[in-house]
């Protein structure tokens, strides 16, 4: 999983990213700061993978890897190619969703690019250039599919589709809020519409909000409504906390984020809301060889899911031996689960299950 971190220059974004990944992406009090795209690449806690390794002590743990890109700041006029638009709208095209680093914190010691801090307009802001870009590219569809209706039926259609999504664009909403059927999603495969892209808004609060009821936060409660009206995930976030914690002890940072009542980190909140959006779940495969999570799309069946290990594994499949991670948990070992008979051998037609613990049989 790929999450590209967009935002207004000053809303903290570079603080945020550094803070999850410890990758040291500069950090500093003026527009532009980050020019080049910074990658930090984390591994994705999981309770389950560190039980595992404790019953089978292996040589090798592996636990799935989520990648976050630190993306240039953007400014009014970036489809048009103002301030770094151009190459803001290309690392973007190449996430599997976005983190919308919101300011939602009052500081007269950072400056704000327009000014004043105003979530809604920091929101429009962005996802107007992001609109503009898709607009451009929807036009030169219906245009291509206006060239194809005199011998093709499935053209008009095409056409259809494409003019009645250019007007919701136009009226600056974006491919997020707009309704498609599922014959009309194939329409979208080879048009990948920014917009369109799954969006977690990171509502960056100061640490005295961060630890209060926001139910009467004026900024935060704005970036909620919007959200809700994109079919979004919000979060509540401070960059500040998030950079306090990320040098701590496990138990050092528990305690702190007790005393904040938070059960968790941001990151771990930021990954759990991108596996929901995404559709994304983990099948683990465990030995004395490795302990290991592979990330998969929900739905996805057991021949494809081994093929994420190899696509040997995918074209000679045979079977899947599977237990479920709480059933192994119950019985202590695979020999007591077997004994039970909660090991289950699984076909084709499969679908894989959140926390499965999958031997893959195949034969090339």
């Amino acid at each position: 999983m790929k999450l590209g971190m967009v935002g207004l220059p000053n809303v903290g974004k570079s603080t945020l990213f550094n803070a999850l990944t410890n990758a040291g992406a500069q950090s500093a009090n003026y527009p532009f700061c980050t020019i080049e795209k910074n990658v930090g690449v984390v591994s994705v806690p999981d309770a389950r993978l560190d039980k595992l390794a404790e019953m089978y002590d292996p040589d090798k743990f592996t636990p799935a890897t989520l990648e976050f890109v630190d993306i240039a700041g953007l400014v009014k006029g970036a489809s048009k190619g103002e301030g770094l638009g151009n190459k803001f709208l290309a690392d973007i095209r190449e996430v599997d969703a976005i983190v919308h680093v919101v300011r939602c914190f009052e500081s007269m010691d950072i400056i704000h690019v327009d000014g004043s801090v105003n979530p809604a307009r920091d929101i429009e802001t962005i996802n107007l250039e992001l609109v503009f870009s898709d607009l451009e590219m929807v036009q030169r569809r219906i245009d291509r599919a206006k060239k194809l209706m005199k011998g093709d039926k499935k053209a008009a259609v095409q056409v259809d589709f494409f003019e009645r999504l250019a007007a919701h664009l136009e009226e600056g909403k974006s491919a997020r809020s707009f309704d498609v059927t599922e014959d009309e999603q194939e329409f979208l495969h080879d048009t990948p519409l920014l917009s369109g892209k799954p969006v977690i808004y990171a509502a960056n609060l100061c640490e005295e909000d961060f630890a209060s009821d926001l139910s009467e936060h004026a900024h935060f409660q704005a970036v909620k409504a919007i959200a809700e009206e994109e079919h979004a995930a919000v979060l509540p976030i401070c960059a500040q906390v998030e950079a306090e914690i990320s040098d701590m002890s496990d138990e050092d940072k528990e305690m702190f984020l007790s005393e904040l009542g938070l059960e968790e980190s941001g990151l771990n909140r930021i990954i759990q809301t991108g596996y929901s959006l995404l559709g994304l779940i983990s099948y683990l495969t465990a030995g004395k060889q490795e302990v290991r999570a592979w990330t998969i799309t929900e739905g996805t069946k057991a021949p494809q899911a081994a093929g994420k290990i190899h696509t040997d594994f995918e074209k000679g499949f045979i079977r899947a031996e599977v237990i479920a991670y709480d059933d192994l948990m119950k019985c202590g070992t695979m020999a007591a689960a077997k004994e039970q008979g909660l090991v289950r051998l699984e076909g084709k037609d499969y679908v894989m299950q959140d926390g499965d613990i999958v031997v893959f049989r195949f034969n090339v």
